[in-house]
C-alpha cells in the first residue's frame, strides 16, 4: 500500500510538507487506542531472539529510529508500536531553533537518497524534555541526541556550556544519551569533531551529576578520516565514553546518479540514504577496530534493505538506525528488516545478536 499508493502521492509534496502532513496525521491516530492495537498487530511483534541488553539497558530489537524524525517527541507512543526496538529524539539544542529557511530538504529518488540542512530546527530542551515527562505509553527505550543550538555567536565556553544544558535536561528522561558533535547544517558549519573542542565538551559534560548512570554515545560524521577517527576515539576512551553511533550525514557528492544541475539547485545540505552506504560501513568497521568490538556501536546511514542490516551487524553493529530508508520503504521496513534478521539468525544455527556479529 505504502509503495504503490501512499508514497506515489507523498511524493507529489516538498519533502518537509509530506514529513508534517505524515505528522499531523499520526499525532492524531495515536490517540486512538484502536490505532495502536492495529499498528502493534502489523508491525510491532519482534521476534524473542533479537532481544538484547546493552548497557543495562533491555531493546526487545535491534532496528531503532534515527534522530532528526522525531525532533521533538511527539510520536513516541505510536512508533513504539512499529517494531521498532528503541528511538532517538533530537537532535535536541539548549534553545529552540527555527532552523534554516525552507526548502531545506530535498528528495533523490533516483538515488534513494536524501538532503536536508533543516539547520537543527527544534523546540529546545525544557520543551521537549517536559513533553517526554508528561508521556505515557511508549514501550521501547528512548535516546535523546543532544547537539549545539543553532547560532554562530555560541562559540568556545559558551557552546560547551550550551551541549551541558541540554545534557543536564536529557538525563532524567534518557534512557541513553547520544553527543551529536558532526552537524554539519548551521550558518557556523562548526562541529566538535577536532581534538581540543571535543576534550573540552566531554571534560565539561563528565563534570556533570550522573546519578542514574545513564549511557552516553558519540555521534561521528560520514566524512571523518581514518586518522581524525583515531584521534577522537582515543579522547572518548580516555573518559570513558559507552559507545558510538555510526554516522551523520555526508557533506559530500558522491555516487549519485542525480544530475549536476538538479544537485546545484538543492545546494548544500547533509546527505543520507544509499550513496552514503559505503562510507557508514568503513567508518563503523573502524570504530569496531578501535575498540576490539567490546564497546556497543549503532549503524546507521544508507539501510535500505535487509541485507544493508544484515551486513552492517556483521561489520559490528550492536543495533541499527533508520531514517532515510522509511521515507522510502515505509513503516512496514521495520518489520521487514526484523524478519529478515530473525531469519538469517535461523538459517545460520545462531542464538543471538551476538553470534552473528561474531560470524563471517
Amino acid at each position: 500500500m505504502y509503495r504503490h499508493f501512499l508514497k506515489p502521492l507523498l511524493f507529489t509534496l516538498p519533502a518537509e510538507t509530506a514529513h508534517d502532513f505524515i505528522f499531523r496525521i499520526a499525532e492524531e491516530a495515536q490517540r486512538v487506542d484502536a490505532f495502536l492495537a492495529l499498528t502493534r498487530s502489523l508491525w510491532g511483534n519482534i521476534p524473542a531472539h533479537l532481544h538484547q541488553r546493552i548497557s543495562g539497558i533491555d531493546f526487545p530489537g535491534p532496528v531503532g529510529l534515527a534522530a532528526g524524525f522525531d525532533k521533538n517527541a511527539r510520536l513516541p507512543v505510536l512508533l513504539s508500536r512499529c517494531g521498532f526496538g528503541f528511538l532517538e529524539i533530537g537532535s535536541i539544542t539548549a534553545r529552540p531553533s527555527a532552523g534554516n529557511a525552507r526548502p531545506r530538504s530535498f528528495r533523490l529518488p533516483a538515488d534513494q537518497a536524501l538532503i536536508n540542512r533543516m539547520g537543527l530546527n527544534n523546540e529546545g530542551a525544557d520543551a521537549i524534555i517536559r513533553r517526554l515527562g508528561q508521556t505515557a505509553g511508549c514501550e521501547i527505550p528512548v535516546g535523546i541526541n543532544i547537539a549545539k543550538t543553532h547560532d554562530s555567536s555560541i562559540t568556545g565556553d559558551a557552546a560547551v556550556d550550551d551541549y551541558h544544558y541540554s545534557f543536564l535536561k536529557a538525563l532524567p528522561a534518557a534512557d541513553y544519551i547520544t553527543v551529536n558533535i558532526s552537524c554539519p547544517n548551521t550558518s557556523d558549519g562548526k562541529t566538535f569533531e577536532s581534538a581540543g573542542p571535543l576534550y573540552d565538551l566531554l571534560n565539561k559534560l563528565y563534570q556533570a551529576e550522573n546519578r542514574r548512570n545513564i549511557p552516553v554515545m558519540v555521534k561521528f560524521s560520514a566524512d571523518i578520516d581514518t586518522g581524525r577517527l583515531k584521534e577522537l576515539v582515543g579522547i572518548c576512551e580516555s573518559f570513558g565514553i559507552d559507545g558510538y553511533v555510526a554516522v551523520n550525514t555526508s557533506a559530500r557528492r558522491l555516487n549519485l546518479n542525480t544530475g549536476r544541475d538538479r544537485l546545484g539547485i538543492i545546494g548544500s545540505g547533509g546527505l543520507s540514504g544509499a550513496p552514503i552506504r559505503k562510507q557508514a560501513l568503513k567508518v563503523l568497521s573502524e570504530l569496531r577496530d578501535l575498540t576490539n568490538g567490546e564497546k556497543p556501536l549503532i549503524g546507521v546511514g544508507g539501510i535500505m534493505s535487509p541485507a544493508d542490516a544484515i551486513e552492517r551487524i556483521r561489520a559490528g553493529a550492536w543495533l541499527l538506525q533508520t531514517y532515510t530508508g522509511l521515507v522510502y520503504n515505509g513503516p512496514g521496513f521495520i518489520n521487514q528488516l526484523n524478519k529478515s534478521i530473525s531469519s538469517e539468525l535461523n538459517k545460520k544455527g545462531l542464538n543471538n545478536l551476538s553470534e552473528l556479529r561474531s560470524s563471517t
